[in-house]
């Protein structure tokens, strides 16, 4: 009776789990985008080796993020633009955390398995976009922390469709500044900036601790499968950029 309990938990959890999904590619409409912030900057950026010669695609970060210095919550405005004369067609464009900057949410997009992201990063979203028409560009609002003890960089990589084929990446760029401000509300970071560290060190978090038995080695495979049964490939990038690691 316990193995039968068990079995039927195991499927209502990867149900929940591919409906989250699921429901994470649907094409949001134009309202669901966040509004075009101040002109941001592409720095760090450069075309992939699949980028099409009529579609022009990028993506900006804005020059100046705030990190509240009690709850290290910040939020950052990523936009994937289409300056070519042509429609771009379907499009993957993948928000992703390394070091100190963790991407907590991305409205509308899918979170990456964690035996999917790129090697060195702790986090990630990635957002399928049906098309972005020429002189478009789609803006995404996302959530973060940013442990200030430690510098942080954050990548927009925009793969065609949702295949392996990068067509653009920004970064990994740094936020960061010189000139920390522990005793203020907040702290200012600025974009193409190495963070300098400050503040008391932390005992490490829950999920930076070891893991260790069958849960810890088979969850995000599983994970990783569903993702793909649902993104149709999104995965195969992402294991491309893992060659090699465990």
């Amino acid at each position: 009776m316990h193995g039968k309990r068990s079995g039927s938990l195991s499927r209502s959890v990867s149900g929940s789990i591919v409906a989250a999904i699921a429901v994470g590619v649907l094409i949001l409409p134009s309202s669901a985008y966040a509004d075009h912030p101040e002109p941001g900057s592409s720095q760090g950026g450069t075309p992939g080796p699949a980028a099409p010669a009529d579609v022009r695609i990028t993506t900006e970060l804005p020059g100046k993020i705030t990190v509240d210095n009690t709850t290290e919550k910040t939020t950052v405005t990523a936009t994937v633009a289409n300056g070519g004369t042509k429609d771009s067609g379907p499009v993957t464009l993948s928000v992703v955390g390394f070091d100190g900057m963790k991407i907590t949410a991305v409205e509308g997009c899918v979170p990456i398995p964690e035996g999917r992201l790129p090697q060195g990063s702790n986090s990630g979203y990635a957002c399928v976009i049906d098309n972005i028409a020429a002189g478009k560009h789609r803006s995404y609002e996302v959530a973060a922390t940013f442990d200030l003890q430690k510098t942080g960089k954050i990548c927009l990589p925009v793969t065609e469709g949702t295949s392996e084929k990068l067509i653009w990446q920004q970064g990994p760029v740094p936020f960061g500044t010189s000139q920390p401000t522990p005793n203020a509300p907040d702290t200012p970071l600025l974009l193409g900036t190495d963070n300098v560290p400050f503040g008391p060190e932390k005992p490490p978090a829950a999920d930076d601790l070891p893991r260790t038995g069958p849960a810890g080695s088979t969850l995000p495979l599983a994970l990783a499968a569903l993702a793909l049964f649902a993104l149709g490939g999104t995965g195969i990038w992402w294991t491309t950029r893992r060659a090699g690691r465990p």
